[in-house]
């Protein structure tokens, strides 16, 4: 009986463990669908709430406060009653959000839009301090994989708004909350894993400077303006990309579905750039690579050269997915463990989204 019950025993923690990465899977399709998802319809709620240019870019700035103020407290709920309970917590919180914000107008456009930043930013820190505790020797593999799924729905969320929008009876309330049934999902796959166990934390031998405060560690000062400056740039473009390229001619599906193939050239490269820095003693030819790819899509973007301007999307997508993970990776590759993983996630995304917050409002307020 005993040999009999170790194939079972063997099949049943196989299926928790695909279950378990299914789970993680499922909760990084909802990191930034929900944020996308606004920017091709950026219009059509300004136009139905009459709301301004700069009050509307503020719809993608409020949740990056939201990431700003909420970073810092997440690695310390999480050591209190679990990561597993902090994320779980953070998905009931962001249906909440989804709905409100589609539900009584102006008011609650706001109020919900706070909402699910602070859920996704309970998400977006403790998530690479999570692969570190139970992937430490896969870490680059992992990373590359949750980001792969963020962005294939980051994307969908771009090229599928304006199209369910158009639905009759839908309009942009509908296709924002339709997010709310992935998130739903996610919450039902991640059940199990509350009846788990604390993981305890495993340690590496790749440093950040001891014991030392990281707000005093140089490292974790360039890993944070790192962070701020790829925020900066992807939040600001996701908000108002639509809008610059439907003024230069694009009807708003097109423009949509422009804002979808910036984020779809970055897919595969989110999951090759964490593979190859993993394997690199430094990642200083990849940060400049990106670094050079953003000027020149930015650059081509500005121009307004319509043939060009698919070039210039596709560069600034290759060069988003590439900051991106080397911003996840650095948060595991320079620290100790899982705790300080996500201490070091925690600073970088409060400090670096603060710094990203003020791209939309700045366009807009300039448009």
């Amino acid at each position: 009986m005993e040999n009999a019950s170790t194939p079972l025993k063997e099949t049943t923690r196989k299926g928790a463990k695909w279950l378990f990465i299914t789970g993680i899977i499922l909760i990084a399709t909802n990191l930034r669908a929900p944020l996308t998802s606004v920017g091709a319809l950026i219009a059509a709620i300004r136009d139905d709430l009459d709301i301004s240019n700069t009050l509307a870019g503020s719809i993608t700035t409020l949740p990056l406060l939201a990431f700003a103020l909420l970073s810092p407290f997440a690695p310390k709920i999480a050591k209190k009653i679990g990561m597993e309970w902090t994320i779980f917590f953070a998905l009931v919180v962001l249906i909440a959000g989804i709905v409100l914000r589609s539900s009584f107008g102006t008011a609650a456009l706001f109020g919900g839009t706070v909402i699910i930043g602070i859920a996704i930013a309970m998400g977006n820190v403790l998530l690479p301090g999570f692969i570190k505790m139970n992937f430490p020797l896969k870490i680059g593999i992992m990373t590359g994989m949750y980001a792969i799924f963020m962005n294939i729905f980051g994307a969908l969320g771009s090229g599928l708004s304006v199209p369910i929008s158009s639905i009759q009876g839908w309009g942009w309330q509908g296709s924002l909350v339709i997010w709310a049934a992935l998130t739903f999902l996610s919450l039902l796959v991640w059940i199990p894993q509350l009846r788990k166990p604390e993981n305890p934390v495993k340690t590496t031998s790749t440093p950040v400077q001891g014991k030392t405060s990281l707000l005093r560690s140089s490292l974790a000062w360039h890993i944070t303006l790192f962070m701020g400056l790829q925020s900066l740039m992807f939040y600001t473009l996701i908000t108002w990309l639509p809008a610059i390229l439907q003024s230069q001619g694009f009807s708003s599906n097109a423009a949509g579905w422009m804002l979808f193939l910036m984020q779809f050239s970055l897919i595969p490269i989110t999951f090759i750039v964490p593979v190859i820095a993993e394997r690199m003693e430094s990642q200083k030819t990849l940060s400049l690579i990106t670094a050079i790819f953003f000027i020149i899509g930015v650059s081509l973007l500005m121009a307004g050269i319509k043939p060009l301007l698919f070039v210039a999307v596709i560069l600034i997508g290759i060069a988003g997915g590439s900051a991106f993970s080397l911003s996840m990776m650095f948060f595991t590759l320079r620290t100790s463990d899982g705790q300080q993983a996500a201490e070091m996630s925690g600073m970088a995304q409060s400090l670096g989204y603060l710094l990203a917050a003020v791209g939309p409002v700045l366009l807009g307020g300039t448009a």
